[in-house]
C-alpha cells in the first residue's frame, strides 16, 4: 500500500510543476506550432518562430551547451552558431497555470568559421641538398592555369561516377583562390543529374613530377559521406590506363563516424592484377579538420615514404621490376569526392557546404 501511495503523489508533482501532456486547463499553453529559418550562405544564423495559444512566454533552448534558455514573450528568437553541425532546438511554450508545452526540431547548421591560415603545421620553402622544382603558393584570386586543369562532370560515359559510383558533379566554380588559399567546396546542390557538386583539379599535361619531396600543406572537411584527397597518377595514364600507369595516394581522409582523425596512404600498382599497399595514421588530439597539417611524400629510385607534420608513418620498396610504374613521372590530383562505395553516402548529420582548404603545394628535387 505504501508503494502505491509514493507513485501516486511523485505522479501528482510532476503534473504540477510541468509536463509535455495534454491538458484540460484553459489556463495552459496548447497548439504549439515551430518553424525554423535556417540560412545557406554559412552564416550559422538561424531564426526561430513559436506560437501557441494561452502562451505568456516562450523557452528556447538551442542545444549550445547551455542549460540556460532564452525567454521570450514575443516568440521569435534569432541565434547565431559559430560552429556548423546538427542541433536540436527545443522551445516550451508556458501558460498563466505555470505549465508548458515543448515541441523540438532537428536542425543542420553551417557556420562557416574564419581560417586562421598560421594555425597548425607548416614546413620550409627550402631544404638543405634540394632544390624548389615548382610550387603554387595560391596567392592569386583564380586558380594559375599554366599549373592546373579541371576535370569537369561526373565522369561519364567512360568512368561514370569515377569508378567509385560517386554522387558528385565536379564544377570549376566550386573551385576557389583567394585570401593566400585554395578553396575545394563540395555542395548539396542539383547539377547534372546528381545531387551534389564539388571540384578536381588536376595537373595532367601542364605539371609532373619525378621522384623529389611533395609537401601539400592544408586543412579537410569532414562529415559522413566526405573524401578528400590529394594524390598522384602517372603521366601516361591516358594512353596505358590505370593501375598500369600507377597511382600515389599523398593523403586521403574518410569523414564521418569519427574518422575524421585518420589520415591515409597507398599506392596502386598492376601486377597480374590491381595491388596496393594502404596504411594510417592517427592523430592523438584534434582531427584533421581542426587546423593545417603537412602532408609529403619523399620518392627516390629505391622507395617511397609518407608523411605527415614530418612524422613518417608508411614506406613502400619500389625498385622491383614488379613495380616499375614508379620509375615514370606523376601528375597531380586535388578533390573532394561525395559518396560512392569508399565513404558511403551523406546522411542527416552531413552539414554542407564543406571545405578543402590547400595552402601550398611545393615540389622539390635532389641536388
Amino acid at each position: 500500500m505504501t508503494k502505491h501511495i509514493y507513485l501516486f503523489l511523485f505522479s501528482f508533482l510532476l503534473v504540477s510543476c510541468g509536463s509535455d501532456e495534454p491538458t484540460t486547463n484553459s489556463q495552459d499553453p496548447a497548439n504549439l506550432q515551430l518553424d525554423v529559418l535556417t540560412y545557406d550562405n554559412d552564416s550559422g544564423v538561424v531564426v526561430v518562430s513559436a506560437n501557441a495559444d494561452n502562451a505568456t512566454s516562450y523557452h528556447f533552448f538551442m542545444d549550445d551547451g547551455n542549460d540556460d534558455p532564452f525567454i521570450s514573450d514575443s516568440g521569435t528568437y534569432e541565434y547565431t552558431y559559430t560552429t556548423s553541425g546538427a542541433y536540436t532546438i527545443e522551445v516550451r511554450a508556458y501558460g498563466p497555470s505555470g505549465r508548458y508545452m515543448s515541441e523540438d526540431k532537428r536542425v543542420l547548421v553551417s557556420a562557416d568559421s574564419p581560417v586562421d591560415i598560421g594555425a597548425g603545421y607548416s614546413t620550409p620553402i627550402e631544404y638543405e641538398g634540394m632544390e624548389l622544382v615548382w610550387n603554387d603558393e595560391f596567392n592569386g584570386s583564380a586558380l594559375n592555369t599554366d599549373i592546373w586543369g579541371y576535370d569537369i562532370g561526373d565522369g561519364c560515359p567512360n568512368l561514370c561516377g569515377w569508378g567509385n559510383n560517386e554522387l558528385e558533379y565536379y564544377r570549376t566554380e566550386n573551385v576557389i583562390v583567394q585570401d593566400g588559399l585554395l578553396t575545394i567546396e563540395a555542395k548539396e546542390e542539383q547539377f547534372g543529374g546528381k545531387n551534389y557538386t564539388s571540384g578536381k583539379i588536376v595537373t595532367r599535361g601542364k605539371q609532373a613530377t619525378h621522384f623529389g619531396r611533395v609537401d601539400i600543406r592544408a586543412i579537410m572537411p569532414e562529415g559522413q559521406g566526405l573524401w578528400p584527397a590529394l594524390w598522384m597518377l602517372g603521366t601516361n595514364q591516358p594512353t596505358v590506363g590505370w593501375p598500369k600507369c600507377g597511382e600515389i595516394d599523398i593523403m586521403e581522409m574518410i569523414g564521418g563516424l569519427g574518422r575524421e582523425k585518420v589520415v591515409s596512404a597507398n599506392a596502386f600498382w598492376d601486377e597480374n592484377g590491381v595491388r596496393d599497399n594502404p596504411r594510417t595514421y592517427s592523430l592523438s588530439t584534434g582531427t584533421l579538420a581542426d587546423e593545417f597539417h603537412v602532408f609529403s611524400i619523399i620518392w627516390d629510385e629505391q622507395e617511397i615514404c609518407w608523411y605527415i607534420n614530418d612524422i613518417m608513418y608508411h614506406t613502400l620498396e619500389i625498385s622491383s621490376a614488379a613495380k616499375s610504374e614508379f620509375q615514370n613521372p606523376f601528375y597531380h590530383i586535388m578533390n573532394v569526392a561525395v559518396g560512392g562505395n569508399f565513404p558511403g553516402s551523406p546522411d542527416d548529420t552531413t552539414v554542407f557546404p564543406q571545405r578543402m582548404r590547400v595552402d601550398y603545394i611545393r615540389v622539390f628535387s635532389k641536388n
